[in-house]
């Protein structure tokens, strides 16, 4: 397969959070070698106002690239791309970012249900989404999406998560969850996962039991 083809195809991994997310982004982050071989895509909630940093700071934490999601982006492996303040972040059937305002109001801004749904839609058996730590339910519609369509739902304990509401709105979606863990040992499971052969084709977990 030819490299660059191999770079727009791997599975692409999603994490979403809100209060007391940059914590947990950096713990999920920092375990990834610099040739892991999925795309991660992040998403905190800001106001539309906030003039973003979390590009920047999150660059400093993790041997991946670090950048702020553009529109038009194609999605690469092993780089990370973040939701800008001020828009919502959206995937493409071509598993490009697009971008659209977010608007003054909520509900929340960037929407991480228009994320995971669109991300499910367009990539399907591939993706990953993990909720982390946050108020609200955002995500938890957007995460059924994406167990609909095959992909894998993680989400952080309630012992590890600084507010619970926003995983804990995921992990009670019937038969959504696959995997409730820590967050210090979220980076470390995405590691295992997205080693080959187990995303070669649709994603497959058969060794992995719900709430492991």
């Amino acid at each position: 397969m030819d490299p660059e083809a191999a770079k727009t195809d791997a599975a692409v991994i999603a994490r979403v959070c809100s209060a007391g997310g940059l914590i947990a982004l950096s713990a999920v982050l920092e375990p990834l070698p610099h040739d892991f071989p999925a795309a991660v895509l992040i998403l905190q909630h800001t106001s539309p106002e906030y003039d973003s940093h979390l590009a920047e700071i999150l660059d400093q934490r993790t041997a991946l690239p670090v950048r702020a999601a553009t529109d038009g982006q194609p999605i690469l492996a092993g780089q990370v791309f973040v939701a800008p303040s001020g828009r919502h972040l959206l995937v493409t059937p071509q598993r490009t970012l697009a971008l659209i305002p977010s608007g003054r109001f909520p509900p929340s801004r960037p929407s991480a249900d228009l994320l995971l749904t669109t991300l499910a839609m367009a990539v399907g058996p591939q993706v990953i989404a993990v909720v982390l730590t946050g108020g609200g339910q955002d995500g938890a519609t957007g995460a059924t999406a994406v167990h609909h369509r095959g992909g894998l739902v993680l989400a952080s304990d309630e012992a590890t998560s600084q507010y619970f509401a926003m995983p804990q709105a995921t992990i009670s979606r019937d038969n959504a969850i696959g995997l409730v863990l820590p967050v210090d040992e979220i980076g470390h499971r995405l590691i295992e996962l997205t080693s080959a052969p187990i995303l070669a084709g649709p994603l497959s977990v058969p060794s992995l039991q719900p709430n492991q």
